[in-house]
């Protein structure tokens, strides 16, 4: 006896994506496709062909590979420390001198990969979204950092600093200085998270004025970022 085969409508298909690494995404992305096809094949036999059944799989498997060609492109740009590594705590040496802390308030060293086709310039930004001031903590802003530059010495970031790579500035952060702020979270604080990001943006310059906000800064890199690569750092106290 032929066995009868009962198929979903596409509708009731609730289907999860369980990791979104370039791996996850395809295998998820393949087995909606394979889910469909299979509906539509079972459900439609007598209504749609199979070319037409293909060319509904080939579209959403081009689809596919042009989500996984854009996860690629903002995946090749990585940002590193050999001073931090990803979800450690920081040390002394990156916790600001004042507001009640005594560290050493030194930049760290960070490096990364080169960015996509089109970089003309770079950012790095150290940001605290836990700061209890509704807006997070802007602890250090650098941008027109010149296409052919991938690293910042430790210890760049200071007052007028001539480690940083020419043409290189430095915006006024949220403790008023133009120079790196180390942390600094008040006291009692669950441990605050310290994120460090390189963007890589389609401009040479950002064309800001010189005591620009960071937010003003933020905006214009986010309007000119062709991507981006972080690690969170923390720290409490």
């Amino acid at each position: 006896m032929p066995r009868t085969l009962k198929s979903q409508p596409l509708g009731a298909l609730e289907p999860t994506l369980p990791d979104m690494s370039a791996y996850g995404l395809l295998y998820f992305q393949i087995e909606i496709t394979n889910t469909w096809y299979g509906n539509i094949q079972l459900k439609n036999r007598k209504q749609i062909n199979n070319g037409g059944v293909m060319k509904l799989k080939n579209i959403i498997l081009m689809a596919t590979a042009g989500l996984l060609s854009q996860w690629a492109v903002a995946g090749d740009l990585t940002l590193s420390s050999k001073t931090i590594a990803p979800n450690a705590t920081l040390t002394n040496e990156q916790v600001f001198k004042g507001f009640g802390c005594s560290g050493e308030n030194v930049s760290p060293d960070l490096t990364w990969t080169p960015g996509p086709e089109g970089t003309k310039s770079y950012a790095v930004t150290v940001y605290d979204p836990d700061a209890p001031t509704g807006s997070g903590w802007w602890h250090w802003v650098v941008y027109d950092i010149p296409a052919d530059v991938t690293a910042l010495a430790k210890g760049a970031g200071v007052l007028d600093s001539e480690a940083l790579p020419a043409g290189t500035k430095q915006a006024r952060t949220d403790f008023g200085s133009h120079a790196f702020g180390g942390a600094c979270p008040p006291a009692g604080d669950k441990p605050h998270r310290y994120v460090f990001t390189v963007f890589a943006l389609k401009t040479e310059t950002l064309g800001v004025p010189d005591d620009a906000t960071a937010a003003l800064i933020g905006f214009m890199i986010n309007a000119n970022t062709l991507g981006s690569s972080s690690f969170t750092a923390f720290y409490g106290r």
